[in-house]
């Protein structure tokens, strides 16, 4: 009797990544892209996903210090979301929105302790 013939790792099955796997991927995407910028006592970034045939909607809430280019820090949030799912879950990803929870200033943190609302 002939040896079975190997089943290549394709033909074996599927793998399916949970949607809270690709949130916390996410959320510490964008971690890794406000890294060095975010305010003192701020709230870590918060991600949301819906997973579909192997795509990924992503929301992101998010705390920024301000003034700063907040087009420029939402972007780089999105890039870094994008790059990192797609790197680790081999996922697409098609949309990121990203919500600006609370700006924290740089002034009034600095003198008083307060943030703005």
């Amino acid at each position: 009797m002939a040896a079975p013939r190997p089943v290549e790792p394709a033909d074996r099955g599927a793998t399916r990544i949970a949607d809270c796997v690709v949130a916390k991927i996410a959320g510490q995407a964008a971690r890794e892209a406000l890294t060095g910028t975010l305010p003192e006592g701020h709230e870590p970034p918060y991600a949301a996903v819906d997973v579909h045939d192997g795509t990924a909607r992503v929301r992101v809430a998010v705390e920024l210090d301000y003034p700063a280019d907040l087009a420029a820090r939402c972007r780089d949030v999105r890039a870094r979301i994008v790059e990192r799912v797609r790197t680790l879950a081999g996922m697409e990803v098609p949309e990121v929105a990203v919500t600006v929870e609370r700006l924290h200033s740089v002034h009034t943190a600095r003198t008083t302790g307060e943030r703005v609302r």
